[in-house]
């Protein structure tokens, strides 16, 4: 069977997961160097300020943190290269030209780990359409960001689901999916976006094993396919200012309550 890997980067764990799977060949990895939407300045200071307020909008104008787009790059173009497993990076996933060059590999199945929202136009190439990894348990958790909705809702795990990609996000067939604990961890008080970052770093090979087992099933003939019932849950959004604010007063007396418990 052969698979296409359309990422953001990041990949590495599931191309090497992959990559040791019998009867499945991993024909291209592509990568989408254009990540955010271009937009004009003052819509992006709207959007810092709905989402960051003032003084982060500020704070972003002066530091960089996290893992940057070229080092995510070279991190899955690394992975690729040790397996011989050609890397095309392509600024839209949309563009004529990209859908031409997708189209070129002739793949089985398509898998899509880390990106933006890919369109029927191109989860729909591969013969058996696209599968998707996606950080929570759908359908209850669709959408995102990863563990901020469950962290500030009390959950006490977080799911990892494979899916079939459909139109809506999130909602196609369900694969496979698993449970991890959550529990957050004092250490880091009401800084919620460092243990976010670190919890979801250890989200990673959990997330690689998963897809692999789904491409294998699929490979084989051995799958399931389970509808959703979107009834059920919701599609989750980016927080804004104040539902971070609200994320910390929370944990602030959920902290409290700990102590005095």
């Amino acid at each position: 069977m052969r698979v296409i890997l359309l990422t953001h980067g990041g990949a590495d764990l599931v191309i090497e997961r992959l990559a040791g799977l019998m009867g499945v060949e991993v024909a291209g990895v592509f990568i989408e160097t254009v990540t955010t939407p271009k937009r004009p300045l003052p819509e992006k200071i709207k959007r810092s300020i709905k989402y960051d307020g003032m003084g982060g909008t500020i704070g972003k104008l002066f530091s960089r943190t996290g893992s940057t787009p070229e080092v995510l790059n070279d991190r899955t173009s690394e992975a690729a290269r040790r397996y011989a497993i050609p890397t095309i990076q392509l600024e839209n996933f949309h563009s004529n030209a990209a859908i031409k060059k997708l189209r070129s590999f002739d793949a089985d199945l398509g898998v899509i780990y880390g990106t933006n929202i890919i369109k029927e136009s191109v989860f729909s190439i591969p013969r058996l359409g696209s599968i998707n990894l996606h950080q929570g348990l759908a359908p209850n958790y669709r959408g995102g960001p990863p563990v901020f909705w469950e962290l500030f809702n009390g959950e006490g795990e977080v799911g990892l689901t494979v899916h079939f990609v459909a139109q809506k996000v999130d909602t196609g067939d369900i694969i496979l999916q698993r449970t991890v604990p959550l529990e957050y961890d004092r250490k880091f008080g009401s800084d919620f976006e460092a243990f976010i970052a670190e919890f979801r770093s250890k989200l990673r090979e959990d997330s690689a094993e998963l897809v692999a087992d789904a491409v294998s099933g699929i490979a084989a003939g051995k799958f399931n396919r389970i509808p959703q019932d979107t009834s059920l849950g919701k599609r989750y959004r980016l927080p804004t200012k104040k539902e971070k604010d609200e994320m910390r007063r929370r944990l602030k007396k959920r902290l409290a309550e700990g102590a005095n418990g």
